[in-house]
This record gives C-alpha cells, sequence and structure tokens, in this order.
C-alpha cells in the first residue's frame, strides 16, 4: 500500500480528482468530515447509550458520546506524532502532494468520533441480543429464506458494518450518507471483510466484519481507491487494513483500558488504594511522587494517573507504529498495537480487573439481560409487522406498529433480506432510553 492512495480525499459520487494541493487549509476535507459526524443524529444518539453501566443515572460514568470524544481526542494526537514521523520518513508526501502532519490527526480523529456511531444500545450485549433473535430466537424461521452470507450477516449482527453503512448508505434524497473522504472511511474500518467466512486466520483484521453484504460492492470501490492489499480467501472478500485503523483502534484500546477503569473507581466497584496501585505500575517511570503525594483529593490524583497513562501509552503506540511500519503497509502485521506494548503486562492486569469487578457487575449484568428481552421483542414485532405488509397481510396492529417507525426504516418492498437487516439497524439505532420507552409502549407499561 502506498500512503499518496491511503490518503485520498475522494467521496462517494465524486466525478473530479480532489487534490490535497488545492485544498483550502482553512477548512481541509477531512476536518469537514469530523464536523460531518459530529453533526449527525446518530452521533447525537451515543449521548443515551451504554459505554459501561447501562442506563446509569450518575453524571461521571462515560457514555458512548463522551467516550468517542475522548478516543478522537486520543487518535488526534496519535495521528499528528505518527504523521511529523511519516513526513520526515517520506518528504515526497509533503514537497509533491501537499500533506501535513495535521492530515494523519483529522483523518485518526474522525474515524475515532465515528467508531461506535452503529453500535446497539445496550453495549455489546445490544449486538448479541440481535444475533440471537435470528439464530435461536423467533427470528430463526427466516433462516431458509436468506443466503448463508445474509443470514450470517443477521446472526452475528456487528456494530462495525452498521456504522459502515450509517456512515455511507443512500437514503432518498441524500445519496452517499455522510459522504466522508475514503481515506477516512478506510480507517474507520477495523475489518475490512465480509461476514463469511467467519474468523479464516488469527490476523487482527479477520476478527470480526466490517460491512454488510449490502454495502459490499461500495466497500470494494472505496479499497481499491485506497490501494488496500487484497487478502481475499475461499470465497469471502477481505482487505487488509488501512494503516490508520490501527491507530483508530489504538486510542479506542487506550480509552477504554483507562478511562473504564476510572469509572469502576468512581463507582465504589473497585477500591481506591488497590485501584491507584495498578495505575502507578504503568507510570511508575515518569510519575512525579512529590507533586502526586501533595494532592489532597482523589479525584486530583486519579485524574494526574489518568493522564500520564493515556500520555504513556499514546507514545508507546506511535513508537509500535513506526517500528512496524513497512508490514502495515504491506498488510502481513496481524496484531493490534496495544499487544505489541512495552506496558502490555501492566494494561493486561487492569483489564483482568476490569472484568472481574466492572464488566461483570451485578449492576451490569442485571440490565444487559433486560437488554436481550427488549432488543428481541423490537424485532419481533417490526419484522413481524414489515414482512407480513410485503406479504399483503399485514393486520391492523402491524400497520400502527409500522407507522411508528421513522419514514427511512418503513419500505415494505426491499427484500426480505433487505427488510430484516433495516428492521435490525432501527432497533440498533435507538438509544437505551428509546428503547426502553418504545417496549413500555408495546407491552402496554404506559397505559
Amino acid at each position: 500500500m502506498r500512503w499518496e492512495q491511503l490518503l485520498s480525499l475522494k467521496r462517494q459520487g465524486d466525478t473530479h480528482k480532489r487534490l490535497r494541493k488545492a485544498q483550502d487549509e482553512s477548512r481541509l476535507g477531512f476536518e469537514v468530515d469530523y464536523d460531518r459526524v459530529i453533526f449527525s443524529s446518530a452521533f447525537r444518539s451515543l449521548q443515551d447509550k451504554t459505554q459501561v453501566i447501562p442506563l446509569s443515572k450518575t453524571d461521571f460514568v462515560h457514555t458512548r458520546l463522551t467516550h468517542s470524544l475522548e478516543v478522537s481526542v486520543v487518535g488526534r494526537s496519535l495521528g499528528r506524532i505518527v504523521g511529523q514521523k511519516l513526513l520526515q520518513k517520506h518528504p515526497a508526501l509533503k514537497e509533491a502532494h501537499g500533506h501535513a502532519f495535521n492530515d494523519f490527526g483529522a483523518i485518526v480523529a474522525a474515524a475515532a468520533l465515528a467508531h461506535d456511531i452503529g453500535n446497539p444500545p445496550f453495549g455489546h450485549s445490544g449486538e448479541k441480543a440481535i444475533g440471537e433473535f435470528f439464530r435461536s430466537g423467533a427470528g430463526q424461521e427466516y433462516r431458509t429464506s436468506l443466503s448463508p452470507k445474509e443470514y450470517q450477516d443477521l446472526v452475528a449482527f456487528e456494530g462495525n458494518a452498521n456504522g459502515f453503512r450509517l456512515l455511507t448508505a443512500n437514503r432518498e434524497g441524500v445519496p452517499g450518507g455522510l459522504r466522508l473522504s475514503y481515506a477516512t472511511l478506510g480507517a474507520f474500518t477495523k475489518y475490512p471483510k465480509e461476514s463469511l467466512p467467519h474468523k479464516p486466520s488469527t490476523h487482527i483484521a479477520d476478527k470480526k466484519y466490517g460491512y454488510f453484504q449490502s454495502e459490499k460492492a461500495f466497500f470494494k470501490e472505496v479499497a481499491d481507491e485506497l490501494g488496500l492489499v487484497s487478502r481475499t480467501a475461499g470465497k469471502g472478500m477481505a482487505y487488509a487494513r488501512h494503516p490508520l485503523t490501527y491507530l483508530v483502534e489504538a486510542a479506542d484500546d487506550i480509552c477504554y483500558t483507562i478511562i473504564d477503569f476510572e469509572d469502576g473507581i468512581n463507582l465504589g466497584l473497585i477500591p481506591e488504594d488497590y485501584a491507584l496501585e495498578y495505575l502507578i505500575k504503568l507510570v511508575k517511570d515518569r510519575i512525579n511522587t512529590q507533586k502526586y503525594h501533595q494532592m489532597p483529593f482523589r479525584a486530583d490524583r486519579l485524574s494526574y494517573l489518568r493522564a500520564l497513562a493515556i500520555n504513556t501509552l499514546i507514545n508507546d503506540a506511535a513508537d509500535t507504529f513506526m517500528a512496524h511500519e513497512a508490514e502495515l503497509l504491506d498488510g502481513t502485521f496481524g496484531m493490534a498495537l496495544i499487544d505489541k506494548s512495552r506496558y502490555k503486562a501492566q494494561i493486561e492486569d487492569i483489564i483482568k480487573l476490569s472484568v472481574e469487578k466492572i464488566y461483570r457487575a451485578p449492576e451490569v449484568l442485571e440490565k444487559e439481560i433486560a437488554g436481550y428481552k427488549i432488543i428481541a421483542d423490537l424485532l419481533q414485532v417490526y419484522a413481524t409487522a414489515l414482512v407480513r405488509q410485503k406479504e399483503g397481510r399485514a393486520g391492523n396492529y402491524d400497520r400502527l406498529m409500522i407507522n411508528t417507525l421513522p419514514q427511512a426504516y418503513r419500505n415494505s418492498e426491499d427484500t426480505l433480506y433487505g427488510i430484516l437487516l433495516n428492521t435490525s439497524c432501527y432497533v440498533a439505532s435507538l438509544s437505551d432510553g428509546a428503547a426502553v420507552n418504545m417496549h413500555n409502549k408495546i407491552t402496554g407499561k404506559l397505559l
């Protein structure tokens, strides 16, 4: 892969080539991507979507929105640091094409801002709940009417693929979705493959999938424009990651490792002294012990350690990226940057404690269980109504339910796959609170 291609400013529907040297420096195309994401309704809904604690009523626990903003800030720093080093290593990027180190920061920041935009309500259990509906719930009746890849899209419903769909799907009067640059779309796509074959290798890019069958043709267009290395094996279409995807992933890994841990401390799920000891181990080479011990308040001590930890991991990830740039460009680097970190042991200790004390806390598990029931019920009501409408046998209740859907999700003339995927994407678009509210309505709890 070549950086000149990987930094493509092309947007869906373009009929002319966008040159970096012709860009308005006061409103660079990659920065426009960031603006389009942050002003989108899909991004705003993240303010009421779970990061760790579903339906939390505290004001200091992170939502998907605050998490995404923080990942974007970390991603911008990572991109700028790496961008400076890449321009020194490849001066033609600046001299011949006009690229600046901020270009890399802007691309990573925009992709990082959008990285969770397709996630369903109730955290990762929301993805699993949609899949379970089609695998072992009422939705399994549709299996024989779908192709294997269409069915796999549903039973392994993936927030990353839904995010790509949200960012790019055509809507009536709005072709191309948000029309982000192909560089940002490439950096956004952590798993540049279709849903089958499932995990064909141990390469990080094969861990999940990144686009539905409905977006397959367009993803190929993006991949070809960027010059992504084809990794197609067997009957599946797959590519190597855009190298900047590794920075987006690292920013996410850094934030959830440190900030989810911080949430656990603030919620009292992890004892303060125990937790601070873990963070101190991570930053022991950089901590100013005198400054630390002069802080009488826990919040200030925690904030200081968090900032040190994030900065430490940012610089470490940037060094790892540059050390493996050749492998990243030829598509053979097969793991997350954080897995190559010199601080891997300390990171694993923090994550292990977070899993034990936070992710498996009774409050989290109880609300995830409720989320399964809510999502299954919503899918059953809406999928049944739309399929019956398609078959000409919708009842009055079905029509009433269809009328509660936003206009973009009411199409019953699509294929069965299109209807079921669109319904799943609608449920995935709901915030935690909106899903609970709609469930209350269909179960009569508001009467």
